[in-house]
C-alpha cells in the first residue's frame, strides 16, 4: 500500500480539453501518480499524441476519445464510452477578449456553450448515468479572472467562469452526501495557447500584477488538480482553489 496521500493508483480519471495546455499536463501528472486516463478533446490528432506519451499504469490502458462537447450526440457517446470514473477534470474552454459594447449574441452564445453549458451538461450526464464512483472527485478549471479580478474586454469569459464556480458549489452541496466531492481551480494567467493573442508588451505589463513576476506554467495548475483528485484533499469540497501567483493580493 502506498504511503503517498497524493497517489492516484488504481483510479480512472476523465480529462476534457486534454489535447494541450493545462489539460494535457493534467493527464501527464495524473498518469505519473498511477491513474488511468480517459482523454477527451475536439482535436483528435493532438489528443492521440498526448495519449501515446502517457506512462503505462496498472489500472489499464489510457483511452483517447474525440468529442465535441457542444454536440449532444457526441457528449452522450463520450459518457457511454467512459468506464466508471474516480475523477473528472472538466477543463475544456475558450477565451476571446471583446469590449462590452462590441459583444455579439453569436460570440456570447458560442463561448457560453463551450465554457458553461457543456461542462454543466457533461457533469449532469455523468452523474445521472452513475459514472462517478462514491469517493470520486470532480474538478473544474475556472479562473481568477471570473471571481477575484476583472479586466477590460474579458466580460464573456469571466462571466462563464463565475458560472462554473457557482455550479461547482451546487454540485458539492448536492453530491457530498453521496460521497462525491466537487471543487475548482482558479488560475491567473497561464503560459498556454489561450493567451497567444497577447503581445509581448501586453504580457510584460500584465506580469507586473504578479508578485512572483511570472505567469503560471501548466504544471503549476495540474499539480493543484492532482491534489483535489487525491485522498490528500478528502475533506475538501465546494472550494475554489486560487493558483494565481499572488495576482489577486492587490
Amino acid at each position: 500500500m502506498s504511503c503517498n496521500p497524493f497517489t492516484l493508483e488504481g483510479k480512472t480519471v476523465l480529462v476534457t480539453g486534454a489535447a494541450g495546455g493545462i489539460g494535457s499536463e493534467v493527464a501527464r501528472q495524473c498518469a505519473s501518480q498511477g491513474a488511468r486516463i480517459v482523454l477527451s478533446d475536439i482535436r483528435e490528432e493532438a489528443l492521440t499524441d498526448v495519449c501515446q506519451m502517457l506512462p503505462p499504469v496498472d489500472a489499464g490502458e489510457h483511452l483517447a476519445l474525440k468529442a465535441d462537447l457542444t454536440n449532444p450526440d457526441e457528449l452522450k457517446a463520450l459518457v457511454d464510452a467512459c468506464p466508471t470514473l474516480d475523477g473528472f477534470v472538466c477543463n475544456a474552454g475558450v477565451m476571446k477578449l471583446t469590449l462590452t459594447q462590441f459583444i455579439t449574441e453569436e460570440e456570447l452564445t458560442r463561448i457560453q456553450r463551450i465554457n458553461l453549458n457543456a461542462p454543466i451538461l457533461l457533469t449532469r450526464t455523468l452523474l445521472k448515468k452513475k459514472k462517478i464512483n462514491k469517493g470520486g472527485s470532480i474538478v473544474f478549471t475556472a479562473s481568477a479572472a471570473g471571481v477575484y479580478r476583472v479586466s477590460l474586454g474579458n466580460a464573456i469569459y469571466a462571466t462563464t467562469k463565475c458560472g462554473i464556480d457557482a455550479f461547482m458549489r451546487t454540485v458539492a452541496l448536492e453530491f457530498g452526501p453521496k460521497g462525491i466531492r466537487c471543487n475548482s481551480v482558479n488560475p491567473g494567467m497561464v503560459e498556454t495557447a489561450l493567451i497567444s493573442g497577447f503581445t509581448e508588451e501586453e504580457k510584460a505589463k500584465e506580469m507586473q500584477n504578479y508578485p512572483l513576476r511570472r505567469f503560471a506554467k501548466p504544471t503549476d495548475i495540474a499539480l493543484g488538480i492532482v491534489y483535489l483528485l487525491s485522498d490528500a484533499s478528502s475533506f475538501v469540497t465546494g472550494t475554489a482553489l486560487k493558483i494565481d501567483g499572488g495576482m489577486t493580493l492587490s
